[in-house]
């Protein structure tokens, strides 16, 4: 109920601007001068453990990357109940992203397009908003290259980034599937998948050696890869010996919002229209892993139907974004007391 008024308000501002009110009037709540308000805003975790990638998630789910891509605000996303959260996407250095507008509401379709282009405060920043957050719960942390950043040289980013994070994530994710960073989709498929897994792998291990702890690495692919190439996608995953596959990102599809305002703007669509493809995604890519790989979906999750979905196509956790964005807090304890009775799909 505190979240409908809220979004009510929201609503009628500009979405970036809303989205970095709600930010924040979070850290004022969580930590800050408004510390009061974070017992109206807590509630407490829902109980619907999991086993995934080798951690223990209290229930599974998850804040998908892109809501807080600085890491400013994740005691807040913990007191509301999910089971992991994903900060990010954060690149080597701060980069401000594409020009304004570049972010839309399409409500009557329960969607947003977005353009940001990897806006943020860069890994340095992001490494110590963790260190202070002394978050103990399952932290995921999303790296991306710099827009400036030749694709022939992305690899570099890429490292460089696993290595500022790794001391400070239980997993992290590697982003080649936003549609806002030019090129960066090529590296999804052939030799330059490849390359950058192989590159990845040696330095996970490195890591691993020098640190003491085995921080499993995850892959978040876009829901417009054809179905023709999953196979190939899904054998390079397993090939170079990943740890997770996140599916999907957002789509350059406009399926489901046409003459809607807005729908034409470019960026990435996600929210409700993109719900069918991404289960698509999750159901093809478990054909394909067999089992071998664990699955983590987002994508048009609105409800605790549309979670279990993801998991009955062969999912082990979920993500909320725009979901969230919609229905606040409510729908993570919705989802999860959803998946409390689904058939799981663990996956180590």
């Amino acid at each position: 109920m505190i979240y409908r008024s809220l979004r009510a308000l929201l609503f009628q501002l500009d979405p970036e601007t809303a989205h970095d009110w709600t930010l924040f009037l979070l850290r004022q709540a969580f930590g800050g001068p408004l510390g009061g308000l974070s017992r109206l805003l807590a509630t407490a975790p829902p109980s619907a453990p999991r086993r995934v990638m080798g951690l223990e998630f209290p229930n599974p789910v998850g804040l998908a990357a892109g809501l807080d891509k600085n890491g400013e605000c994740i005691g807040a996303w913990a007191a509301m109940g999910f089971g992991f959260i994903e900060i990010g996407t954060v690149t080597p250095r701060p980069q401000p992203g594409n020009p304004k507008p570049r972010l839309f509401r399409l409500p009557t379709a329960q969607a947003l397009i977005n353009r940001m282009g990897f806006n943020n405060k860069g890994v340095d920043y992001l490494v110590e908003q963790v260190r202070k957050s002394a978050f103990e719960g399952v932290l995921g942390i999303n790296i991306g290259k710099n827009a400036d950043t030749p694709v022939e040289r992305a690899g570099d980013d890429y490292l460089l980034g696993l290595r500022k994070v790794y001391p400070w994530a239980h997993y992290v994710t590697v982003n080649i599937s936003s549609p806002n960073t030019p090129g960066l989709r090529d590296l999804q498929y052939g030799a330059a998948l490849d390359r950058l897994l192989e590159a990845l792998k040696t330095e996970q291990r490195r890591l691993a050696d020098a640190h003491g702890r085995y921080v499993p690495l995850a892959v978040k692919i876009a829901p417009d890869i054809a179905d023709a190439d999953l196979p190939g996608v899904g054998q390079a995953l397993l090939r170079h010996g990943l740890d997770a596959v996140i599916a999907t990102n957002t789509t350059f599809s406009r399926t489901g919002v046409e003459g809607l305002p807005h729908a034409g703007e470019p960026g990435g669509l996600s929210g409700a229209p993109l719900r069918d493809r991404s289960t698509t995604v999750v159901r093809q890519l478990a054909a394909i892993l067999a089992g071998q790989l664990p699955i983590i979906a987002a994508g048009g999750i609105l409800s605790g139907a549309d979670a279990a979905a993801k998991i009955a196509a062969g999912a082990s956790l979920i993500q909320l974004y725009t979901g969230f964005v919609y229905r606040g807090p409510e729908l993570v304890h919705e989802v999860a007391a959803a998946l409390r009775q689904a058939p799981r799909s663990d996956g180590n």
